[in-house]
């Protein structure tokens, strides 16, 4: 698969309880453009959601999932349920931005991350994010996908 971006890296690390220690860390990367900040060159604030939620999206598709997939075949999506953030320091136009993206555990019908936003090896912010896997009609949680699991659980 050819990326306009460096290529992610997508680890897969298994410590004692083989179900969700440590499962998955996912890098990506994304450079801070003029439209992402404000008037003083700064990234305005509801920005980095954005980075972080393209991660996601990243580390879906390394997977094999792109999301109209997910809709489309198995009538799931997956929004956020809940998220929980820290901004350390300020991020600002033109800096190389890489997000990590660390699951740090998986439920019957959800995904919980720690995302962490760096720059040159400095974490800028951290946020811990959980996802609900929701079918695409009436919105109500359902379990993840056996086929979608079963890739996030897989060892590389």
């Amino acid at each position: 698969m050819a990326y306009p971006f460096p290529a992610p890296l997508l680890a897969v690390r298994f410590g004692s309880n083989d179900s969700w220690a440590e499962l998955t860390v996912f890098d990506w990367s994304i450079r801070v453009y003029y439209e992402d900040t404000d008037s003083g060159g700064v990234v305005y604030h509801s920005n980095y959601l954005n980075f972080m939620e393209r991660a996601r999206t990243e580390w879906l598709r390394a997977l094999g999932f792109e999301q109209p997939r997910l809709k489309s075949e198995f009538s799931i999506i997956f929004v956020v349920h809940s998220m929980s953030i820290q901004f350390i320091r300020p991020a600002y136009f033109n800096d190389m931005l890489n997000i990590q993206s660390q699951l740090v555990k998986i439920g019957h019908g959800s995904i919980e991350f720690l995302q962490s936003i760096m720059r040159d090896n400095e974490v800028i912010l951290e946020a811990t994010v959980k996802l609900a896997c929701v079918e695409t009609k009436l919105f109500k949680p359902v379990a993840i996908p056996a086929i979608v699991r079963d890739a996030i659980l897989k060892p590389n």
